[in-house]
């Protein structure tokens, strides 16, 4: 049994599909590539499919991974053909590599948004968003398994920035992400929304996780 974890983007269409959706994608795409994957033992036998940390709907992943375990040994170059042609085109398997951090270690997540602004030029929008991230009060209702509630947004917002590139506004975050923490990207522009008043457009993807200490996921 070999453990290997495999890393690919979620784009495009792909993007609207969820969780579930996704393991039943990859698991017959295994199933059709031929890939020789490991079982759990006992009543029900299932395959060994883990994907580190789930994606909101809506958001492209450029470096998403999920580990099997192989009953025998495959290239990684072999893998990574036979995945891909079994794959739909907004998943596309670009690594496979061994295993070096566990899942349960991930703590933080980097995400970046492009925003279109509708109503406002970007250089007004840019100036506004500017001067949001300097509160220290931001309000949003946080929706969580027992119910919504309110959070104040402004601490996780330390690690955000935003610019103007290509006449779109451009915004960057670490956010709290994983099973002790989770803070949804989307509330940075419920929160835009909210409190400047103004509508635009947003493209959003998650670039990559880390551990507490902010060692990228590997």
């Amino acid at each position: 049994m070999k453990p290997v974890r495999i890393w690919f983007r979620k784009e495009g269409s792909a993007r609207y599909i969820s969780h579930l959706d996704l393991t039943r994608c990859f698991s017959r795409a295994m199933h059709k590539a031929k890939i020789p994957l490991w079982y759990t033992e006992g009543f029900s036998p299932r395959a060994y499919m883990v994907f580190a940390l789930p994606l909101s709907l809506g958001i492209r992943g450029e470096r998403e991974s999920l580990d099997i375990r192989l009953e025998q040994d495959m290239a990684p170059e072999e893998l990574v053909s036979r995945l891909n042609a079994a794959l739909p085109p907004d998943l596309p398997v670009f690594a496979v590599t061994a295993p070096v951090m566990k899942p349960g270690k991930i703590a933080f997540a980097s995400f970046e948004f492009t925003l279109e602004p509708e109503t406002l030029s970007c250089e007004e929008a840019l100036s506004k968003i500017e001067d949001l991230l300097t509160w220290d009060d931001i309000l949003v209702e946080k929706h969580s398994k027992t119910g919504p509630k309110l959070i104040n947004l402004a601490p996780y917002l330390t690690r955000t920035k935003v610019w103007q590139e290509d006449g779109k506004l451009r915004i960057s975050s670490i956010l709290p992400a994983g099973s002790t923490e989770n803070v949804n990207p989307y509330l940075i522009t419920t929160a835009i929304r909210l409190y400047l008043g103004f509508d635009f457009y947003e493209t959003a993807a998650r670039t990559n996780l880390y551990d507490a200490e902010m060692t990228p996921f590997a």
